[in-house]
């Protein structure tokens, strides 16, 4: 299990999500902006914006996918 935070992941705080695999913590991600957003948080406005981006065009959000599993796969188990 490894731990990846909101900002790490380009989100504005440090709740950490945890999974197996760099898609758990990025599908984490997405749910905590969603709720974020939902909530009325718009200090996590221009993050849900982006990953809202990168859903509707995944050609162009490739690199950030590669850069984000290649983070979670150095990351140390814990």
């Amino acid at each position: 299990m490894k731990t990846m935070t909101c900002s790490q992941l380009g989100g504005p705080c440090d709740l950490a999500h945890q999974g197996e695999t760099a898609d758990d913590v990025i599908n984490a991600q997405d749910r905590h902006l969603k709720e974020a957003e939902k909530a009325g948080d718009a200090t996590h406005q221009a993050a849900r914006d982006a990953m809202k981006s990168r859903w509707r065009h995944p050609k162009k959000a490739m690199g950030w996918y590669r850069d984000t599993k290649q983070a979670f796969a150095e990351l140390p188990e814990g």
